[in-house]
């Protein structure tokens, strides 16, 4: 999908506030969360390119409630820039 921010997908299919952004910079692909329940979300976290997703991703394991490779779907984002939103 594509809005006059950018390329996005729902990271979390129960919730259609929060979007997940996506771009291509520098041979990366970045994302970067929206949720219209928590505005300052947006500015106060920036593009997050994926090969940091993938070295933060260990911190995650075994919690539970937050599954970053769900969040961050590296095939969907790809897909995604690919045909253009």
């Amino acid at each position: 999908m594509k809005d006059n921010v950018g390329i996005y997908y729902h990271p979390f299919l129960d919730n259609k506030r929060v979007r997940m952004y996506v771009r291509e910079k520098d041979g990366d692909i970045e994302f970067r969360m929206r949720n219209d329940d928590d505005p300052k979300m947006w500015n106060d976290h920036g593009w997050v390119p994926y090969s940091a997703i993938q070295q933060a991703n260990v911190l995650y394991e075994n919690r539970g409630r937050f599954d970053p490779n769900r969040a961050y779907d590296i095939t969907v984002a790809k897909a995604l820039i690919r045909d253009g939103g």
